[in-house]
C-alpha cells in the first residue's frame, strides 16, 4: 500500500459493536460507518475451535495417514499423523530459520509403525480443535497446542521462541526478542510474540505470561482431575476474544449494550492497558444498537446473493458444499472511458467487494471468481495483485492463484468453521437446499402421468377406481385454468371420475392419489 493509502486507512474512524441477547451475542466492526466484519455466537452452541481436548484414540488409519479421535462428540474429530507430535513440522516457526533445519524435521516426521506404538487405539492424547464440524465431517484436531493471550502465544510441549511475521521493522523485531530471551517460562513451553505486541512494553509481556502460565497450569490439573473425553480448555466466549483480539491502537471504541457484559469488558482491558478502558462504552438507547448504527440494514444487503457495487455493477455470489462461485457483472456501470478501462475498474472494485463478503460471511474453502474478461495481462496482474492487498487484512489464511487463461482467479481461504449463512439459516423445507421447486407445468404432467399409470392398471386387473387428488393451491390454479381438457379426456378414457382436493398448506411438489370409495392411498410423492 502507498503513502496515501495507508493515510487514509489510518483516518478511518474503527467502531466495535456489541449487542449481547440471551440467546446471541453479535459483534459488527465499522469502519467510517461501514460494515467490514461480523461475528454472532449462540449461548447454546459449544465454543469448539481453539478449545483443548483430553481425547483417546480409536483408530488409525494408514491410508488416510490419520487417527480418529473420541473428544467427546457426536462425531470423532479426524487428526492427522503429521500433526499427533508437538514438534511436527506444522509448528509455528521462528521466521529466520533457515530451510535446511525445516527440511529436516519433515523428515523427522514418525512413520507409521512408528505413530502404531506410540499411539495405539484406546490411548490418550491431547489435542485441540482447528476446524470446527463442518456438514457431515467432524472437527479437525491438533496435537500442536497454542493458546493464545493478549500479546503472546504459549505454545506446550514445545522450544518455539518466535515473533510475528507482520511486524516487519527490524528495531521492533530484535526489542522484542530480547524481551521474550528475558521470559521465565516453564520446561518444554515456546512462545511466540503476537502482531498487537509491536510497542508493548517488557512489563506488559510479563503480565500476560503470568495470566497464560495460569491456564497452563489449570490444564495439567484438569488433565488429572476428568475422565477421557474431556475439555481441559475451554476457549473464552466472544466479548472476551474481542478484548483479547481485536481492540488494538487502530480501535476507536467498543461499544456495547449489556451492562454486565460491559463490565466485564473494562475489567478485562484493566488488565491489558488502563488506558484502553476509556474506549469501552456503554450503549443504553430506547432501539437495539444494531438499528441504532445501521447494520441491520447493512447486514440485510450483505448477505444477499446479489451484492451491488458501487459503480453499478454487483456480484452473484453462490455458496456450495465444495465451493464459492462469485460471478461479477458490469450491471447498469457505463463508464467515461474505453471499454477496457471500464472493465478494469468493475473488476478492481469486485475484487475489493469479494475480500469484504468472505470476511463477512465467514465462507472459505476453494473460492473461484468468474471476473469479466480481460483481454490485457498488464490490468489481469492490476486486478490479482488488488485482491492479494485487500485480503491482508484478513485473519484467516489465504492463498490466490493468478488468473487462468479462461478468465477465472481461483483462491483458497483458511474455513475454521461454519459459515454464518449456515449458523443463522436452516434447509428450505420447500425447495430442500436447490434453491427452486418444480413449476405447476412439472407438477401436472407428472401427476398426469401417475394417473394415467394408475387407472391402466386398475383397468387390467378390472377394478374401478374413482381417484381423488390433494394438491397445491398453485398446481390447482393451473389444473383450471390450462388443463382441465386434458382431464376431461382422462376421465372420458378410463370412464371414471376425477375428485381434486386443494390443501392451502401442502409443499408445491406434493400430491397423494387416493380411492375416493375406499380411501386407500394409491401414490403420494413428498
Amino acid at each position: 500500500m502507498n503513502l496515501f493509502g495507508w493515510l487514509k486507512r489510518a483516518r478511518l474512524k474503527r467502531e466495535i459493536i456489541v449487542n449481547v441477547e440471551t440467546l446471541e451475542t453479535r459483534v459488527a466492526v465499522l469502519e467510517d460507518g461501514k460494515l467490514e466484519e461480523f461475528m454472532v455466537e449462540h449461548s447454546e452452541d459449544e465454543r469448539l475451535v481453539g478449545s483443548i481436548f483430553k481425547g483417546r484414540v480409536q483408530n488409525l488409519e494408514n491410508d488416510l495417514q490419520a487417527a480418529f479421535v473420541d473428544i467427546g462428540l457426536k462425531k470423532n474429530a479426524f487428526l492427522h499423523y503429521w500433526d499427533m507430535t508437538p514438534d511436527a513440522d506444522s509448528l509455528m516457526l521462528e521466521e529466520d530459520e533457515d530451510s535446511s533445519t525445516r527440511k529436516g524435521r519433515k523428515a523427522n516426521r514418525l512413520s507409521d509403525a512408528e505413530i502404531a506404538a506410540r499411539f495405539p487405539p484406546g490411548s490418550e492424547i491431547i489435542v485441540q480443535v482447528t476446524k470446527g464440524p463442518i456438514s457431515t465431517k467432524g472437527p479437525r484436531v491438533t496435537a500442536n497446542l497454542s493458546i493464545p493471550g493478549r500479546y503472546l502465544v504459549m505454545m506446550p510441549g514445545t522450544r518455539v521462541r518466535g515473533v510475528s511475521k507482520k511486524i516487519s521493522d527490524m528495531k521492533e523485531r530484535l526489542r522484542l526478542k530480547k524481551i521474550l530471551d528475558k521470559l521465565p517460562l516453564p520446561d518444554n513451553v515456546g512462545l511466540v510474540v503476537r502482531t498487537v505486541a509491536a510497542g508493548a512494553s517488557a512489563r506488559a509481556f510479563a503480565r500476560d505470561l503470568r495470566n497464560l502460565i495460569s491456564i497452563w497450569n489449570e490444564m495439567q490439573s484438569n488433565i488429572k482431575a476428568h475422565r477421557t473425553p474431556c475439555c481441559i480448555f475451554q476457549e473464552p466466549d466472544l466479548c472476551e476474544r474481542v478484548v483479547r483480539d481485536w481492540l488494538t491502537e487502530e480501535v476507536d471504541s467498543i461499544v456495547i449494550d449489556d451492562e454486565k457484559s460491559y463490565n466485564r469488558m473494562r475489567e478485562i482491558t484493566g488488565f491489558i492497558s488502563g488506558r484502553s478502558r476509556s474506549r469501552i462504552r456503554r450503549y443504553d438507547g430506547d432501539i437495539c444498537i444494531f438499528e441504532h448504527y445501521g447494520i441491520e440494514r447493512m447486514l440485510s444487503e450483505a448477505f444477499a446473493r446479489q451484492v451491488a457495487l458501487k459503480s453499478g455493477g454487483y456480484l452473484v455470489i453462490d455458496e456450495t458444499e465444495a465451493l464459492i462461485a462469485v460471478d461479477v457483472n458490469t450491471g447498469h456501470y457505463k463508464g467515461t472511458g474505453s471499454q477496457e478501462d471500464a472493465i478494469l475498474e468493475v473488476n478492481l472494485e469486485a475484487v475489493d467487494e469479494v475480500a469484504r463478503q468472505l470476511r463477512l460471511r465467514n465462507i472459505g474453502g476453494l473460492v473461484i471468481l468468474d471476473l469479466i474478461d480481460m483481454k490485457s495481462r498488464k490490468h489481469q496482474n492490476q486486478v490479482y495483485k488488488a485482491l492479494k492487498t485487500a485480503l491482508k487484512r484478513d485473519r484467516a489464511r489465504t492463498n490466490v492463484l493468478p488468473i487462468s487463461e479462461l478468465g477465472l482467479l481461483e483462491m483458497s481461504r483458511q474455513r475454521q468453521d461454519r459459515s454464518l449463512l449456515s449458523m443463522l439459516t436452516s434447509r428450505c423445507p420447500y425447495c430442500h437446499g436447490h434453491g427452486v421447486v418444480k413449476s405447476p407445468l412439472a407438477i401436472s404432467i407428472e401427476l398426469q402421468r401417475k394417473l394415467v399409470s394408475i387407472l391402466k392398471k386398475a383397468q387390467l386387473e378390472g377394478k374401478k377406481l374413482t381417484p381423488k387428488i390433494v394438491i397445491a393451491p398453485q398446481v390447482m390454479q393451473r389444473l383450471r385454468t390450462e388443463d382441465s381438457e386434458i382431464l376431461v379426456k382422462i376421465q372420458k378414457d378410463f370412464s371414471t371420475r376425477l375428485t381434486f382436493v386443494s390443501e392451502l398448506h401442502r409443499h408445491p411438489e406434493a400430491f397423494s392419489i387416493l380411492d375416493a370409495a375406499t380411501s386407500q392411498m394409491l401414490y403420494s410423492q413428498l
